[in-house]
Parts: structure tokens; sequence; C-alpha cells
């Protein structure tokens, strides 16, 4: 690192009035350079070195106390103190995703192009809400190209979102909508009638954003319709055309129903078509929470689970989960991007939009909104291009695959059911609880997998999301589950059995 090599290039100290320099954050040019290259170096290196360490690292209670606890210095600090403190207090305790033995959640490591456009993005910190910037209109292209990879209608348009949880939002919202919009019931006492009988449908495996961006938009858990699954752990269709035909019955308004294309749970796809025939004849939007499995049908083995997404009328896509995008990028795409502009184009007398060719801020909540992810976006398709989109995907399938037939051919562990998305539920026969069993998976540190809950048992629940992982990584995972699951029954045969105390 290059700290202070910029040291004697302007006066000592940092308490110098503005009007002694052009402004409080001035950087001389080649500070700014030198440690911008410092930084870059490092971020190289730690990418590249990520799977040399443990996959997670605890934070220690006194380090968690200092960066929780605030205490702004009254002097600035030096410019090299910011790498210093990311290699330090921050790089040492990930969370585990950047790992190729980390199989717990659905979070990516950033891709090398993501990355590059990140930093180019922050330097241009251009506002893709309002105004006008060659951003916004790359955002128009990449909404279309992710509209397309997921093989929705021509017309598909959208905004980019911080990720799967507020496209859902935006959608749910869009839906309220428009539903509330088609019954002349939008505002006054017509509003008050119907918003208090709006109904909305989901599977048992629904990502809990849906009940959250509900709530939000004013529907309680209560008029949040559950629908069982069938076997294959798909929404059972017929279940949901009776609820919907009860709850119009009774009086309540149906408007929306949201099917799973890619459950975290396990990897399960809701087929679009039965479901969307079932919306169309009670005049219901159908969105798809596709934020992990949204680009699935690109993937021949996955293809016919996604038979009618083109007639959907809303989809969640998470491109910092199945692209490996940097954290931050989602997408919100709607078969009419109109119906997203009529919930959310409020105007203001200072800014003003051109008609023809709306703000992006028109189409959500947020006004001010950062560049980097339409930039991120676009670096890593192309860096991928569509022959490498179908390849990723097509790899983490492969992965999947590979650990379910190594989880097959080992006698101690019982595959069940899963898939057809890279998700791989299974448990060690004979071991008292797999909670236990994944701590101290994760605190031997080689590897790291999670629980979920699979008709009433909690079992071990592996995804595959991440680029570089390989059939080593994966052999390492079941080796680290079986050496665990001995270890903790050999320490429950060797504890002593628990005295009982005799009777006074």
């Amino acid at each position: 690192m290059v700290s202070g090599a910029w040291a004697g290039v302007e006066e000592s100290g940092s308490a110098r009035s503005v009007a002694d320099r052009d402004s409080v954050l001035r950087v001389h040019p080649r500070a700014f350079r030198d440690e911008l290259v410092s930084s870059a170096q490092w971020v190289a290196e730690y990418l590249d070195r990520l799977e040399q360490g443990p996959v997670t690292r605890r934070l220690p209670a006194e380090l968690r106390r200092r960066l929780g606890s605030g205490g702004l210095a009254e002097p600035g600090g030096e410019l090299f103190g910011v790498l210093d403190f990311a290699e330090q207090s921050l790089a040492p305790y990930p969370t585990g995703n950047g790992h190729p033995a980390f199989f717990a959640w659905i979070n990516s490591p950033p891709s090398p192009a993501g990355v590059i456009a990140e930093l180019l993005a922050t330097a241009i910190n251009a506002t893709c809400g309002m105004g006008e910037h060659a951003l916004m209109d790359l955002e128009r292209g990449v909404i279309a190209d992710l509209a397309r990879l997921a093989g929705m209608a021509e017309s598909t348009g959208g905004v980019l979102t911080s990720g799967g949880s507020m496209a859902n939002l935006l959608c749910l919202a869009a839906a309220r909508h428009w539903f509330l919009q088609r019954h002349q019931a939008l505002d006054g006492p017509e509003y008050d009638a119907a918003h208090g009988r709006l109904v909305a449908y989901c599977g048992v495996q629904a990502h809990m954003s849906v009940a959250k961006a509900a709530a939000v938009i004013g529907i309680p858990r209560a008029r949040v319709r559950v629908i069982a699954t069938t076997p294959d752990r798909c929404m059972d269709v017929e279940a949901l055309a009776a609820a919907v035909r009860a709850d119009r019955a009774a009086g309540l308004l149906p408007f929306c129903v949201v099917s799973n294309l890619g459950s975290t749970p396990t990897g399960a796809v809701d087929t679009p078509a039965p479901i969307t025939a079932v919306c169309r004849e009670h005049g219901m939007w159908h969105h798809a929470d596709g934020a992990w499995g949204g680009l699935g049908i690109q993937v021949p083995g996955w293809a016919p689970a996604y038979d009618g997404i083109a007639e959907i009328d809303s989809l969640t896509v998470d491109p910092h989960k199945t692209l490996s995008v940097p954290v931050g990028c989602g997408a919100a795409l709607v078969t009419d991007p109109q119906r997203l502009r009529a919930a959310f184009g409020f105007r203001a007398s200072y800014l003003d939009s051109d008609e023809n060719l709306p703000w992006m801020s028109e189409y959500t909540f947020e006004l001010t909104r950062p560049g980097t992810r339409a930039f991120a976006l676009w670096a890593t398709l192309h860096q991928l291009g569509r022959s490498g989109v179908i390849a990723l995907l097509e790899h983490y399938d492969r992965m999947a695959g590979y650990l379910r037939d190594r989880i097959t051919a080992e006698p101690r562990l019982e595959l069940l059911a899963c898939g057809p998305l890279p998700v791989v539920c299974f448990r060690v026969r004979g071991i008292g609880s797999h909670t236990a069993l994944a701590e101290t998976v994760q605190a031997r540190g080689r590897a790291y997998l999670a629980t979920v809950d699979h008709e009433g048992d909690t079992v071990l629940r592996a995804c595959i999301c991440n680029h570089r992982t390989g059939p080593e990584h994966i052999d390492t995972l079941l080796e680290e589950i079986l050496t665990s699951a001995t270890e903790l029954e050999d320490a429950h045969t060797s504890a002593p059995a628990s005295s009982v105390p005799m009777p006074r």
C-alpha cells in the first residue's frame, strides 16, 4: 500500500479552513490515483484468496461494539485510512457468500465486471431517477434484456430495484392499483369499501417478502391466503381456484396471485400457465416471484416448468443472485409497464419529465436511484453474453446434480424431494439434531450450509449459486457433514448420564 504517498504535496494537517483550499473533500489527484491503484490491487488479491481462508469468521465482541458505537473524531483522517479500515475491520469477517464452499443462502459472489462497473458508476454518480442521463437509457436496455432472457412478452418493461423484496412490493402495489382502477375505487368511499375486501394468494413456500409487501400496501396477513402445495411442492391450482371462488362468494375481492419460480426452501417452480388461467377467469393479476429462478427457462432441463411465462403480468428477478451482479440489483418486470407508472407516476412542479420518455422514478417509489445497478448489470451481461448466462445456470444445475448423486451414494445420507432448481435437501440418518449438525459444520469453517423445515422436520439444505463452486467443494461439504455427525454422536455417547434425584 502507498499509505501517505501524497504527504507534502499539500500543507499538512486536516484543520485548514475552507478558504485555504477548494473544498473540505478535495484530494490531490495524485493521492487519489495512488489510493485507487492500491485499492484495486487489494480487491483483486482479496477475491483471489477468498477460497484459502475460512468460509466465515465470527466478529469479535469488542470489534462489534466499536463498530456499532460510532464516535466521530474532531479532525479528519488520511485517505489511506479507508483501505486500512476495510482490510483490518471488515474483510476478515466474511458472511461466506464469496467462498465456493458456501451453500447456505442464495447469495453469490460479485462478478469481476460488476466490481469494475460499480467503481466507474460511483465516480459518474448519476441519479437514475430524474433528469436525463445515459445510465437511465442503459437501464431501459438491460431491463429489456432481462425480460427476453426470462421469456416474457415483448411489451415488457420495468425498473431495477434494490432486490427481490422491493420488486415484489412494487409489483403488488401495481397490481392493487390496477385492480382498484378497474373497479373505479381508487379514492374516496369507493376505495374504503373496496380496499378492506382485497385478498391476495401465495403458496406455502412463498418468500417472506411477499407477506411483508402485502402488509406495506395494507393487506393484512389474514387476507393473504396461503395455498397448499402438491406432492411436487408446487402450488395446488385446484385449491387456489377453490379459495378464490369461496372468497368471492363471501363478498371479498381477490386481486392477485403470487406464484414461485424457484422457492427458497426447495427450488420448486410453480408452472405459470394454469395459475394465469385462474387469474384470467377471475380478473386477477398474476405476479411470479422469480428472484432466483426467473431466468430458468434458459436451462433445457428446467424449461418445461416455465410453460406460460409470457402470459404473466409481472415478474421479480434478482440479477445479484442468478448472475452474480454485486449486491443491490433486483428487477421488477411488468408486461405492461404503464401499470407501474400508473401506480407510482406522481408529479411535482419542480420535476418536469418528458411525457414521451418518462423518468425512471415514475415507475418506482424511489426518486434518487443509483446508476450502479444498471451499469453493473450491463457489465456482467456484457462479460457473459447470452451463451454465458446459459452456461452459468447450467453450471449450477450440474453441481446440484453432482451433490444429489453423492448423497444418493452415501449410505448415511438420505436425499429428500427438491428441485428442479439447484437446491438440495437431505438428512443424516440417525442424527439427533440437524440444527446442531449445521452449527458444527459452520463452526469448523471449511464449509457452510443451512437448515430448512421439510414436512415438519428440520433437515439440511444446500444451494448452489457460486460460479466458482466445483466438485471438490461439494466433496468438502459432505466430508464436513459426516465428520461433524460423528463428532456429535461421539460426544453424545461419552456424555455422563444425568443423575435422577431420589425422592425426599
